[in-house]
């Protein structure tokens, strides 16, 4: 072999030696913000950041400091502190997220945007909403350029920035961009298409709001209808928008009309999902809460008590959704003169919200 080709040989080994390092590299990462969104939904958080840091270190000791994989952890870990609002930590993290997805990919590209978008939600979580107003737009400016004003790539900043008004109490503003954001997805989807049930639901607060209730009630019927039509009468999602008609009916103390919705949808979950899956408990809570507004104690109490069980079986005994359930059923314990027993459970709520997570 002439040093020529001994030269491309080893080249050729050096680029499958680095493809395989590579490889390896992006699997273990995946598997580690992977682990790291499991963790987070389960509210580990002391793990989800051993594991975020993890993934942090492994990006910085392959590609740099300034490599957008970094971006992704640094993002991970500003996602933690926000969610313990400790925002001051969190900030410096987006901050360095933004100017390496800024220096690595140029000022209008969609990950600045991301990275914009998570400023905007930062703020939002503070208060400050002209911050964060400011970086929604920003963000929402970036995508239109980059897509086009009618792509569905414009439909979740849009959502955003109409969540956002609705927190200042800018209800026609939210529902302007609310409304944009249905229109694009019937342009692109369809009348009748499954996604367009979220924006059919958004729109309807604006009008809850406004006590426009024929008009929200027209919103959650189409919601239904669609899910109806494509997914079939017992499916879960079907039950999802029996559960948010029957809140509006609720809300407006047609009990009458309520109860028999959210029995409907408890009954598909039960069937579909099985008696001790964790959605089920949100439903009987909803049920339960229809029988304690009307001081129906004796039919709320065991519903409460079935939720509770359900997710201490399926959350652990000290997630801060059973020291809610506890709070409440603490509620309705002194409600009918159980006091000794309502202070025990408001004992045990206060603890599992005190622990560090």
């Amino acid at each position: 072999m002439n040093k020529l080709a001994r030269a491309a040989y080893v080249l050729a080994a050096l680029a499958c030696v680095q493809s395989t390092v590579l490889a390896e590299y992006a699997a273990n990462l995946k598997a580690l913000n992977d682990q790291f969104s499991t963790m987070y939904r389960q509210a580990n958080y002391a793990r989800a950041a051993e594991v975020a840091t993890q993934s942090l270190t492994l990006a910085e000791a392959t590609h740099g400091t300034d490599h957008p994989d970094v971006a992704v952890s640094l993002d991970n870990l500003a996602l933690l502190y926000k969610t313990e609002r400790q925002f001051a930590k969190a900030e410096p993290l987006y901050q360095r997220a933004l100017d390496i997805r800024e220096k690595a990919l140029g000022p209008n590209h969609l990950d600045v945007a991301v990275s914009l978008n998570n400023f905007a939600e930062l703020y939002g979580a503070e208060g400050n909403y002209p911050k964060s107003e400011f970086f929604f737009r920003r963000a929402l400016a970036i995508r239109e350029i980059a897509l086009g004003p009618d792509h569905l790539g414009l439909t979740s900043t849009l959502t955003d920035l109409a969540t956002l008004y609705l927190a200042e109490g800018k209800v026609d503003q939210s529902e302007n961009m609310y409304q944009r954001a249905l229109e694009i997805k019937e342009k692109t989807l369809g009348l009748n298409h499954p996604d367009l049930v979220v924006s059919l639901n958004n729109l309807a607060f604006p009008y809850f709001l406004r006590s426009q209730l024929a008009k929200a009630e027209s919103l959650y019927q189409r919601a239904l209808a669609i899910r109806e039509k494509a997914f079939g009468s017992d499916h879960p999602d079907v039950a999802a928008s029996l559960v948010d008609l029957a809140t509006l009916y609720n809300s407006q103390g047609q009990y009458a009309k309520a109860e028999p919705l959210y029995k409907r949808a408890l009954a598909i979950e039960e069937k579909a999902l099985g008696p001790d899956h964790l959605e089920l408990a949100s439903n009987l809570s909803h049920l339960a809460g229809l029988y304690l507004g009307q001081d129906q104690y004796d039919k709320a109490e065991p519903l409460f008590r079935r939720s509770l069980a359900i997710e201490e079986k399926a959350l652990g005994p000290n997630h801060p959704k059973v020291a809610q359930s506890l709070s409440i059923l603490a509620v309705l314990c002194r409600a009918t003169g159980r006091t000794e027993e309502a202070s025990l459970l408001e004992d045990r709520s206060k603890t599992i919200r005190a622990l560090k997570r």
